[in-house]
């Protein structure tokens, strides 16, 4: 009985060991195929992520030209309306020896009032000042003056125009803030 159990012992050796080489290369071809085809998709995923870095690449160099062709169109815009006030500057100086004295200024004060047209419609008003209570945040302080009729802190005089664009200040106003009435010494 143990001799029979040895044969068929013997014989499932032989099965498995003759069966191994034809299983093992199977398993290695299986591994080998698995291996091609995960190095193939990694060679697609980074073909793939090559072109959609040279994509995103392209949209920004597209998306800087834009703004910048926007922005170079604007400024031609804004310019052509300021050439506008220059032309009238040019043709009042060509006539300002025929002109009389208030004809003169009422040509100023015309070409004045174009130019300031031209900013307030580009969203550029003046600030107010004088009279006004003195604000950092729109003020330039230059002077303090003493024995004004007017309260601490309050703009006396405007010695630059201050301009807000839109809701921020384009250039703050200088001005001359009172100090207050000074006291008389005894």
């Amino acid at each position: 009985m143990q001799d029979s159990q040895e044969m068929q012992e013997g014989q499932v050796t032989e099965e498995s060991t003759t069966g191994a080489p034809d299983s093992a290369g199977s398993q290695i071809a299986a591994l080998q195929q698995q291996l091609d085809q995960a190095r193939q998709e990694a060679t697609e995923n980074w073909n793939k992520y090559l072109r959609e870095r040279a994509e995103m690449d392209n949209f920004r160099k597209r998306q800087v030209k834009l703004s910048l062709d926007r922005a170079q169109q604007e400024k031609a815009r804004v310019l052509n309306k300021v050439l506008e006030v220059v032309d009238n500057i040019d043709r009042a100086l060509l006539y300002q020896d025929k002109m009389e004295r208030q004809e003169l200024l009422q040509t100023i004060r015309m070409l004045m009032w174009h130019l300031n047209e031209v900013l307030r419609n580009e969203g550029l008003e003046p600030i107010a000042t004088v009279g006004q209570a003195f604000d950092p945040h729109v003020h330039e302080a230059i002077e303090s003056v003493e024995d004004s009729d007017q309260p601490e802190g309050t703009v006396v005089e405007e010695v630059l125009k201050g301009y807000k664009l839109g809701n921020e200040t384009f250039r703050p106003a200088r001005v001359k803030v009172s100090a207050g009435k000074k006291e008389a010494q005894a």
